[in-house]
């Protein structure tokens, strides 16, 4: 019965101190394109996925990109087709509460994708592992229920470039009917 004890002490002991050191955002704020305000999700961030906070922190795998996992979820490349980008800002409570920045890319193509800069500090000590990881159609489900866009909103850029281009091929359709039509002239001398 002691040694049943003492076993029970021993693992408790070392799992406490990792709960403890791995404490989650106690809010994440949300900006980018299409959005009028910023987003803010608030609820348990410690990976409760019955609040929205939990969930954002689950499907953009913070705590992975933040203190690393084993085995590591996060993806070994940056993924393709990532759409456009969004900032979120997540405040963490510690010894000392700072934020952590986490790019948000929803509407990639295979699903939402996350991006945390490597060596971010935070607590003072500590910085971020930082990596990409992968989440599912459940976070998009619940991002748009908070303020997000439904379908990836077409970026001012996107839509220069298409400006643009109307413009240069308009450019370059003029200047060929005038090379045209003075090939013709010179013809008929």
């Amino acid at each position: 019965m002691k040694r049943l004890a003492f076993i029970a002490f021993a693992v408790a002991a070392l799992l406490l101190p990792a709960a403890a050191a791995a404490k989650g955002p106690s809010e994440a704020k949300i900006t980018g394109p299409g959005l009028d305000s910023t987003v803010t999700i608030t609820g348990n961030g410690e990976g409760d996925t019955s609040t929205d906070l939990g969930l954002l922190v689950e499907e953009t795998g913070f705590f992975p990109e933040v203190f690393g996992q084993s085995p590591s979820p996060l993806l070994p490349t940056r993924p393709t087709r990532l759409g456009p980008r969004y900032l979120v800002v997540y405040t963490v409570p510690g010894p000392s509460t700072g934020t952590l920045e986490q790019a948000l890319y929803p509407y990639a193509g295979g699903g939402p994708a996350s991006y945390m800069r490597p060596g971010q500090r935070f607590w003072g000590t500590q910085s971020t592992l930082g990596g990409w990881y992968r989440g599912t159609a459940t976070l998009n489900e619940m991002l748009v229920k908070a303020g997000m866009p439904q379908r990836a909103p077409v970026s001012d850029r996107v839509h220069m470039v298409g400006v643009r281009g109307v413009g240069i091929a308009a450019g370059a359709g003029i200047v060929l009917a005038g090379a045209a039509l003075a090939l013709l002239r010179r013809r008929r001398r």
